[in-house]
C-alpha cells in the first residue's frame, strides 16, 4: 500500500511539475492506463470495493453505539449535576456558558 502511494505521489509530481512538454505527460499517462486496466489490479479492486460492502454494517452498528453511549453520557444525572443553575439545563442537558475571545477583537 505504501508503495502504490509513493507511485502514485511521484506519478502525480512528475506530471504537475514536468516543463518537458507534452511527451512525459503522454507516457504516464499510458502506463497509468495499462497499470488500471490489468486484471491483478481489477481483481483488487473488487475485493477492496467487496471488502468495505461487506464491513459497511460493521461500521455502521459501531459508530450507533458510540453515538448512543455519547448520547447516554452527556444526558446522564451525574454529568448534568455540576451546573450552577438550572436555568442552564434545557431537556437534562446542560448547555456551556460562552467563553469566547474577551477584549476587543483586532
Amino acid at each position: 500500500m505504501k508503495k502504490l502511494l509513493i507511485l502514485t505521489a511521484g506519478a502525480v509530481g512528475f506530471v504537475l511539475g514536468s516543463r518537458a512538454g507534452r511527451e512525459p505527460y503522454e507516457q504516464v499517462m499510458q502506463v497509468f492506463g495499462k497499470v488500471k486496466n490489468d486484471p491483478r489490479v481489477q481483481e483488487k479492486a473488487h475485493q477492496g470495493a467487496d471488502f468495505a460492502k461487506a464491513q459497511a454494517p460493521v461500521v455502521a452498528d459501531k459508530i450507533s453505539d458510540a453515538a448512543r453511549a455519547a448520547t447516554d453520557k452527556v444526558t446522564s444525572s451525574d454529568w448534568s449535576d455540576s451546573a450552577d443553575d438550572d436555568n442552564d439545563r434545557i431537556d437534562g442537558v446542560q448547555h456551556q456558558k460562552d467563553t469566547g475571545p474577551q477584549g476587543p477583537l483586532p
